[in-house]
């Protein structure tokens, strides 16, 4: 992950996995803890997850590796598909559980991502799966839900891998516990130094149920293990 800055913001955390190839897992685990939130989202270091060192890598940016189009799209996920939230209501949704993401080949269970000890975002301990932010709304909620995933490591890509060709009109799928689908229309997609990262769009309130997907990407600094971007792609519920 990458750091950011977080202004007056709460630090929001999230994931990774693989083993690492460009610092020792000290040296790594020690840059991860230093950075807050924003770009600390899944950025480039190496951290520590369950006793083992795993590498966070996340979009491109590394020679001889470049997200390349899905040629077989595959049909979207069935399902009955959720009414967007009333502003009015305060209501629960059913908790997300797998996400997909067809247009770039992203089908993946959904895990659960809080804070660490240091108020950073956790991250998941594998490369193959997203999570979403448990402290912001649900999909489906009216608010920014939050999903992250890596984009590579020393084994590969990642499952955001192909996250930045994304367009605007794609579709992203997110069912529920109770077998709903909520469906998001991307909007942008947005790349965001780490230095600059606009913490309070990302997470901050929304006035209708919104997903922000989010990854690194950019330059891969070899010397400090770290993308220097992130990638955000905003999308909104289908009505």
């Amino acid at each position: 992950m990458g750091g950011g800055r977080t202004g007056q913001h709460a630090r929001r955390p999230i994931a990774g996995g693989g083993e690492p190839r460009h610092a020792g897992p000290g040296r790594a685990l020690r840059r991860w803890t230093r950075h807050p939130l924003a770009a600390a989202l899944l950025c480039g270091g190496l951290l520590t997850v369950a006793g083992s060192t795993v590498g966070l890598l996340l979009l491109t940016g590394r020679p001889g590796i470049s997200p390349q189009p899905v040629a077989h799209r595959g049909p979207p996920p069935a399902g009955v598909v959720a009414a967007p939230a009333r502003p009015v209501t305060l209501a629960r949704v059913s908790r997300p559980v797998y996400l997909s993401i067809p247009v770039i080949g992203v089908h993946t269970r959904l895990i659960q991502l809080g804070l660490t000890a240091q108020g950073t975002l956790q991250v998941p301990a594998s490369t193959s799966v997203a999570g979403w932010y448990t402290a912001n709304p649900r999909p489906g909620q009216i608010g920014s839900a939050v999903i992250a995933g890596h984009i590579d490591s020393y084994q590969g890509p990642g499952v955001f891998f192909r996250l930045r060709l994304l367009r605007p009109g794609d579709r992203v799928y997110v069912r529920r516990a109770n077998g709903t689908l909520v469906v998001f229309r991307v909007y942008a997609e947005r790349s965001y130094g780490k230095d600059h990262f606009p913490t309070q769009r990302v997470y901050g309130p929304a006035p209708d149920p919104e997903l922000r997907l989010i990854t690194c990407g950019g330059i891969f600094d070899p010397a400090i293990g770290s993308y220097l971007s992130n990638v955000v792609v905003y999308a909104t519920q289908i009505r």
